[in-house]
């Protein structure tokens, strides 16, 4: 069982390097120039993601506490800095004609045979794999890559152009997940994903089967620059940052579903990126369809899905069976590429209908969320039908829009919006900012509390380098109505506000 280690700062600036990530307001069109200004004797700038506005700074790792204390307060007292956090690691959290589908039984546990009687899949469809690098000529895989891209994806461990694993025998975390989603189906080989979308490879963990916070933002962002429809995120360690945040948050806008495991803790509490209310959490099943013993689970649970003793691809070119969280989350991301085969659904559509198809194995929604995932549900119901498997909180009929303008005339000005609930009980309620450009606008709300939110206390926050923000809240607290407000960090200019609220 591949799992979820405690996270732990530094990356590929080597074991002498102590990282931090800086968060630049995008008010600064050159965020590692701006850093720079700021560093003082052995701090060194190793990267930056110009999407997210983030640099990488090294200290060294014999510094003494004292100077590391004072490089965070200075980059904070800078007017630009949004944030500073340490640049910890996360961690791997593990009837067709090909000859070992009987060996398998997470397909055949989703219903995807009754799915194949549609679609076997769409090469059109892309899922995005951030994990280790997938050994890409893998004779069960190298017909569903992503050719469009060369070399079917990037290393952002190594910083190349080529995912392809470093070492075969020990990084094979990537290469499984991969096969689970997306292995060639009714190929007459080997064993079947869960349908035939084109896996885009996105290397940040490395064969050590971890990978720094910065290299899986950056692959993150780089997927849904990419076009990916779905990115699968087995992987998960630490906790709340706000890089990663703003990367799946980033990843969202453009258009992607974000499926993240839940960690293989078996405790009440899931890992982020799962917990992000971005993320669509996984937790694993056991074949008898009980939450396996290793599962993490919470409120963040959207759906289950088969992980225990899996059977996929391996970097040998055969098979082998592994379990984890890891294992539970592809098969969700494959039914999700599956579906869009057959409808064309935007990620908020597809997010819900994955919900309102799931299965209720009879667990609690802590454990289970929607339901057990299923594929035959999901592909061969409508999503305009409003039909489903029963599982619950799909959140899968109708919405309604309520947008206002405004604007901020500088760093000090913000406004307090109050919205009264038009559905007694909302499955869901989605708050989208857009503001200006050349401007930093910030978006808070509360819900349940009578009182407009303040940047120091709040019960939902969207803090990214710009003025494009969105807050997901999943079974709202009506019994006050909703407070936002909109604070400008820096500059001034019009926003809109959208609030779309989900039966």
């Amino acid at each position: 069982m591949v799992g979820a280690a405690s996270a732990a700062p530094g990356n590929g600036g080597g074991p002498d390097r102590r990282e931090y990530i800086v968060g630049v307001s995008a008010t600064e069109d050159d965020p590692k120039g701006y850093v720079k200004q700021h560093l003082k004797g052995n701090e060194e700038v190793l990267s930056s993601n110009e999407t997210l506005n983030t640099t990488v700074v090294g200290l060294p790792e014999n510094a003494a506490e004292p100077a590391h204390e004072n490089f965070r307060e200075r980059q904070k007292r800078a007017d630009a800095v949004k944030y500073v956090e340490e640049n910890v690691r996360l961690t791997a959290q593990l009837a067709p004609n090909d000859p070992q589908y009987g060996d398998q039984y997470a397909d055949q546990q989703v219903n995807a045979p009754d799915a194949w009687e549609e679609t076997f899949g769409d090469a059109n469809v892309t899922i995005g794999v951030v994990d280790q690098g997938v050994k890409y000529d893998h004779p069960d895989l190298d017909g569903n890559m992503d050719d469009a891209v060369s070399n079917y994806g990037r290393d952002f461990v190594d910083d190349d152009g080529d995912p392809y694993p470093d070492a075969l025998s020990d990084e094979y975390h990537g290469t499984h997940v991969s096969g689970i989603a997306a292995a060639e189906t009714d190929n007459g080989e080997g064993v079947t994903g869960i349908g035939n979308s084109s896996v885009l490879s996105g290397r940040a963990l490395s064969e050590r089967g971890s990978g720094s916070t910065s290299d899986i933002a950056d692959a993150v962002t780089w997927a849904a620059d990419q076009g990916a429809d779905v990115i699968n995120l087995s992987l998960g360690g630490g906790g709340y940052t706000d890089t990663m945040k703003n990367a799946v948050s980033y990843a969202t806008d453009k258009g992607a579903l974000v499926v993240a495991a839940a960690g293989n803790d078996g405790r009440n509490s899931v890992s982020y990126p799962a917990a992000y209310s971005e993320c669509l959490g996984v937790s694993a099943l056991d074949p008898d369809e009980t939450l396996a013993s290793y599962s993490n689970y919470g409120n963040e649970i959207e759906l289950a899905a088969p992980g225990t003793n899996v059977l996929s691809t391996w970097t040998d070119d055969g098979y082998e069976k592994i379990s984890g969280t890891s294992m539970a989350t592809p098969v969700v991301a494959g039914v999700a590429g599956l579906t869009l085969a057959q409808y064309d659904l935007t990620n908020a559509e597809l997010r819900d209908h994955l919900k309102a198809t799931a299965v209720d194995v009879g667990l609690s929604t802590e454990k289970q969320g929607s339901g057990r995932v299923d594929a035959g549900v999901a592909v061969t119901t409508d999503p305009e039908s409003g039909g489903g498997g029963g599982g619950g909180g799909g959140g899968s009929g109708g919405s309604t829009s309520t947008s206002v303008t405004g604007s901020l005339s500088d760093y000090s000005d913000g406004d307090c919006l109050r919205y009264a609930f038009e559905y007694g009980d909302p499955s869901k309620v989605v708050l989208d900012l857009d503001g200006p450009s050349d401007a930093d606008f910030d978006l808070y709300a509360n819900t349940g509390v009578d009182a407009c939110p303040t940047t120091s206390d709040y019960d939902y926050r969207s803090w990214t380098t710009d003025s494009q923000e969105t807050i997901s809240i999943d079974g709202p607290d009506v019994s006050t109505d909703l407070h936002a407000l909109v604070d400008s960090y820096s500059g001034s200019g019009e926003y809109t506000l959208t609030i779309t609220e989900y039966e």
